[in-house]
């Protein structure tokens, strides 16, 4: 074994795996800065290079957000430089040394784009390249992350068969309404089945599906949207929802009683009839349907599309068969982005598709570490989730990759939207909470630790949402 190969003292590792992560950070908070209208007319504040000589008497605010730029990116270069040195003076990997050398020689190339830019103006250069080469730093500085977390703290942990159930499917497992103390009068019995409807809706996803369509129209019509738009679209939308969720449930019903997260379900307990489950969701979605129609047919096709993905190719197709299920499954969360365009807009446009491919890349850095917590349920029901079928180290490596997919998605949406200085400082804060989150989730190894990046990821990803709104209705 080469010296190389030794595994490095857990300390140690964690020091350089800190230093990565606010290199990480540091790059790309230069790229969604970079990528916002707010720096682009700060741009023009300085004509000279390395120093900021205006051309002419701009705002203080644009002198400052370039003058911060340029300070920025000398700290950020400065730690591109002290994780490559500490990656070779180190006993870091091969493919890890490759990468940050690699992040090195193009963050020198990027600084002489910037400055040619700024002295000869972005006419230059290739539209774009300035952005593009940051984005390739990104990426390699993020995957020599996860790469070294791999190495450093990664086990063999691959589960070659499923657990054993904990209920056959014709042995639901008990719950408080088979208790003795449950009401059994008539309004208790009521209250029961009112909440078990209740909860076949799957409430817990509407919050933020119903903030991912309301971005959507936040992004398409700005301070024009009209609340007719917004009643029917989020109502169209909670009712797709709970129709989904419904239909989710009868489907997994027999599943959901060998799972100890899911056996407590309306139809794993046969609280509810399969036939009345069925009348129900078709309700809710016919409703859904209705309320989209109010707004125009290409939100209701859009509606139905991700009733029927959700419920037939996620629930049916992917999650059963295919370790891909969590990414491939993306589109049914990413859907509620179009609407959200297409109820304003009749059209699905650029921003839609951007904001919609945010929520895509979002879902597997959110939904594996859910995965994780609860990765024996998942082996009982059968389930080929990443953690069952690849092991929790792969799995943990690839919340890291997702995440900076995200964080990439996050520019692009900037780059082509007017989001500006809100924007741009919340997918920085809230992103380096979720970074440091999934970094430590490599190290402390535990059900608590995956439920903290769980909750990181959502508090991300309804920041986001919540700063796109505000950027576009109010800013």
């Amino acid at each position: 074994m080469a010296p190389t190969d030794f595994p490095r003292p857990i300390g140690t590792h964690e020091r350089f795996s800190r230093l990565l992560t606010a290199t990480a950070v540091g790059v790309y908070l230069l790229l969604i800065v970079g990528a916002t209208t707010s720096l682009t007319d700060a741009a023009a504040a300085c004509s000279t290079w390395p120093a900021c000589s205006p051309p002419t008497a701009p705002g203080q605010t644009e002198l400052a957000v370039a003058w911060g730029h340029r300070l920025a990116a000398v700290v950020v270069g400065l730690l591109v430089a002290a994780s490559t040195a500490a990656a070779l003076l180190g006993r870091a990997s091969g493919r890890v040394r490759a990468a940050l050398l690699s992040a090195t020689g193009l963050y020198a190339l990027q600084v002489g784009v910037g400055a040619v830019t700024a002295t000869l103006g972005p006419d230059a250069v290739a539209p774009g390249l300035h952005l593009a080469l940051g984005v390739v730093i990104f990426a390699g500085v993020v995957g020599a992350l996860a790469w070294d977390l791999e190495r450093a703290t990664g086990t063999d942990d691959r589960i070659d068969r499923p657990a054993e159930p904990i209920a056959g499917p014709d042995e639901p497992t008990g719950t408080a309404a088979d208790a003795g103390s449950v009401d059994r009068s008539a309004v208790g019995r009521a209250r029961r089945t009112a909440w078990a409807y209740f909860k076949m809706t799957k409430p817990r996803l509407m919050w933020l599906l119903c903030l991912v369509a309301a971005a959507g129209m936040a992004l398409a019509a700005g301070p024009a949207l009209e609340a007719r738009t917004i009643v029917a679209t989020l109502g169209g939308g909670v009712l797709a929802i709970g129709a989904s969720g419904t239909f989710n449930h009868v489907l997994e019903r027999d599943v959901d009683r060998r799972m100890s997260r899911t056996a407590d379900r309306p139809l794993a307990t046969e609280l509810i009839p399969v036939r009345n489950a069925l009348l129900f969701g078709l309700a809710l979605a016919a409703a859904s349907m209705t309320a989209f129609l109010t707004v125009n047919a290409l939100a209701a096709a859009l509606g139905l599309a991700a009733i029927l993905f959700y419920s037939v190719v996620y629930t049916l197709l992917l999650k059963p068969h295919t370790v891909q299920n969590t990414v491939l499954g993306g589109a049914a969360g990413a859907l509620p982005a179009l609407i959200g365009w297409a109820a304003v807009t009749n059209e699905i446009g650029a921003p839609g598709l951007a904001l919609a491919g945010v929520i895509f890349l979002w879902t597997p850095a959110h939904f594996y570490n859910l995965a994780l917590a609860y990765k024996e349920d998942y082996a009982r029901g059968g389930f080929p989730m990443m953690p069952v079928v690849r092991g929790e180290t792969v799995t943990r490596k690839h919340i890291l990759y997702y995440i900076g997919a995200t964080l990439l998605g996050t520019i692009a949406l900037a780059w082509i939207t007017d989001l500006g200085t809100l924007y741009a400082a919340t997918v920085v804060v809230f992103g380096a909470i979720f970074l440091l989150a999934a970094v430590s989730l490599h190290f402390e190894q535990s059900e608590a630790a995956a439920f903290r990046s769980f909750h990181a990821s959502n508090a991300f990803l309804g920041a986001v949402l919540v700063a796109v709104l505000i950027d576009a209705l109010v800013l």
